[in-house]
């Protein structure tokens, strides 16, 4: 993009504002287009705060006080009022610039002319709202009051692929200029609202991905699920929803599923090879050049892998300074920011060629609010598979490391938000099971829309039925909650880090009170507070961690570990990786995570 405009590569912030000012006439038309005008008032808050230079403009209009500055005086106002009306968003994002506006309008009422007084009367100037959510997606079918199959294994891939976009793309049209810039100036998703969901979601489809494959008893019923996520995945390189593939993909190829041996020996050649062909795909071998490459051909609707973006912009933030040496600002390094972040507005503005269903909406939205750490995910992998349980041969599938780019985010639903997703589900689930309006569903719908979630693995098995049957929804409403809540950790701010043991001396389980002694009564402590359970009471313990992590050893009962099976090492042998990042989450002790495929490093043996 050509800046001759300003015929330097670096300019002063007064020759930058001078610019934008002077790109106005009397009446409001651009002189000589819009481009530097938008790159200056969208990329000035990366040097300067956004209140400061709305100060200069207040000071610069009350120095123009001379009857043959009355047009400069109208310039500054056109200047201010392109800015709000165009870039609205920074309005609503700094408490200070809104005080610094309110304070120039208020001057131009008390000393300005009628002309410059009108520009700032349209009383949506300054809309304490916000931007607003982004408009929704076009979706024929929500309204519609056919009947949709709620069950997991009914579902089409296709139509997982096409939900899992819609959620994908809603995440990502909510991310503002301002949670972009916030990443790149303090690397992390803390404080940028809408990047924190956007990774939190990518996060939850990984983690979920995970858990449904392993909530599956046998490994032919497993190897069945991995099939259908591969098959999901090839749907969504279909719809080249790159981020979300990327989080299906990883969640298949975590190390706690690549290591399922007899459940791989299932899948076909032909899945096999498909999931072997988007690890390439997706791989961080020689920055991510499989996916550049593809992404560089593709046009239409398509959504990126976010992070492989995010950190081009860092890359490029860190590579050149804000200011030369002699203080003057760096224009080109703002120009090719800009030109970036561009690039990602104009992709928030498409229109994906895909429908959505507001019912299987609701299911994902409640499978996707419970909440796994990694050690829970490896103790399922190890309880479906033990380790070499037979010789069989390795997985093809390469490990997943991973190169820091950004700290991880688990999101984990509060008490209001979970309780407002049950009553989504169950409302929908009354409205395609319950046609009649009879207030029950049969025992066979129940069963298979708790099928949906990996409840079993909590031992929260269906209540059991009279010779009725039915479930009402009262019952259904009470069962998807208790259940959720125990999976999502819901109410629990602090979570135990339970480790197995063998009780050597007399302890009581904390959550039923019954009695631990013995080689054959193992249960779980917890490394940090000492609180004892047994096994299968792990999951009902209500009671939060009374010291956080980290925190040096707890009197408690005395015991004695259990050596811990350690995970599958982070290597074999390729140097071929994709994924992207390394967080630590507090929640669990601290453990090394990746937001986008949950990797984890290698537990210590």
């Amino acid at each position: 993009m050509n800046l001759g405009l300003l015929s330097e590569t670096s300019c002063s912030e007064d020759e930058l504002l001078e610019k934008c000012i002077q790109s106005f006439d009397s009446a409001g038309s651009l002189r000589c287009g819009d481009y530097i005008l938008n790159m200056a008032l969208a990329m000035h808050s990366w040097v300067l705060p956004s209140a400061d230079l709305a100060d200069r403009m207040l000071t610069l209009y009350q120095k123009a006080t001379k009857d043959t500055q009355k047009l400069r005086q109208l310039q500054i106002c056109h200047l201010v009022r392109y800015w709000m009306t165009r870039h609205p968003e920074a309005m609503h994002q700094e408490p200070q610039l809104e005080e610094v506006i309110a304070h120039f309008w208020a001057t131009v009422a008390q000393k300005g002319n009628s002309a410059q007084r009108s520009l700032g009367d349209s009383s949506n100037l300054l809309n304490p709202g916000g931007p607003g959510p982004p408009p929704p997606i076009s979706s024929p079918n929500l309204g519609k009051k056919c009947k949709v199959s709620l069950i997991f294994d009914h579902l089409k891939t296709e139509e997982l692929a096409e939900h899992l976009t819609y959620l994908e793309f809603q995440a990502f049209q909510a991310i503002t200029p301002q949670d972009l810039r916030g990443y790149v100036l303090q690397g992390s998703v803390r404080g940028c609202p809408a990047l924190e969901a956007s990774v939190g979601l990518s996060n939850s489809v990984s983690r979920w991905v995970q858990v449904m494959v392993l909530s599956r008893p046998g490994p032919a019923q497993r190897a069945q699920v991995l099939d259908k996520f591969i098959h999901v995945a090839q749907n969504l390189h279909q719809m080249k929803n790159f981020n979300t593939l990327m989080a299906v993909t990883g969640g298949l190829c975590h190390s706690a599923i690549s290591r399922l041996k007899d459940s791989h020996a299932h899948l076909s050649p032909e899945s096999t090879k498909a999931l072997l062909e988007l690890t390439k795909l997706l791989a961080s071998h020689n920055n991510y050049v499989c996916y550049r490459r593809t992404w560089s051909s593709c046009t239409g609707f398509r959504l990126p892998v976010l992070g492989v973006h995010l950190k081009d912009l860092v890359s490029l933030h860190e590579a050149q300074p804000d200011r030369l040496p002699d203080g003057r600002l760096h224009l080109s390094k703002l120009n090719s920011l800009y030109l970036r972040l561009q690039e990602l507005a104009a992709l928030q503005q498409q229109k994906p060629p895909c429908n959505a269903s507001k019912d299987l909406l609701h299911l994902l939205t409640l499978s996707l609010d419970l909440f796994y750490t990694e050690d829970e995910i490896y103790q399922l992998s190890y309880a479906r598979e033990p380790r070499y349980p037979k010789s069989l041969p390795p997985s093809p599938f390469k490990e997943l490391l991973v190169v820091e780019w950004a700290p991880g985010v688990t999101p984990r639903p509060d008490r209001v938000t979970l309780e407002r997703h049950v009553e989504q589900l169950v409302e929908s689930v009354f409205k395609n099971y319950d046609p009649e309006g009879r207030g029950t569903i049969s025992q066979e719908d129940f069963e298979h829309l708790s099928g949906n979630f990996p409840f079993a693995c909590h031992g929260l098995h269906p209540p059991p039925r009279p010779e009725s049957g039915s479930f009402s929804r009262e019952e259904l409403t009470e069962y998807l909650l208790r259940a959720s809540s125990i999976c999502s950790k819901v109410d629990l701010a602090f979570l135990h880090t339970f480790h197995e043991v063998v009780f050597r001396k007399p302890a009581f389980c904390h959550s039923c009170s019954g009695f631990l002694w013995g080689v054959t009564k193992q249960g779980y402590r917890c490394r940090d507070c000492g609180l004892c359970c047994h096994r299968h009471c792990r999951d009902q313990v209500k009671a939060e961690c009374k010291k956080r992590p980290g925190a040096k050893g707890d009197a408690g009962p005395p015991e004695m570990p259990v050596p811990p099976t350690p995970a599958p090492p982070a290597s074999c042998g390729s140097e071929e990786n994709f994924s992207y990042t390394l967080s630590l989450e507090a929640e669990t002790r601290c453990h090394l995570h990746h937001v986008w495929t949950q990797t984890e490093s290698p537990h210590p043996s």
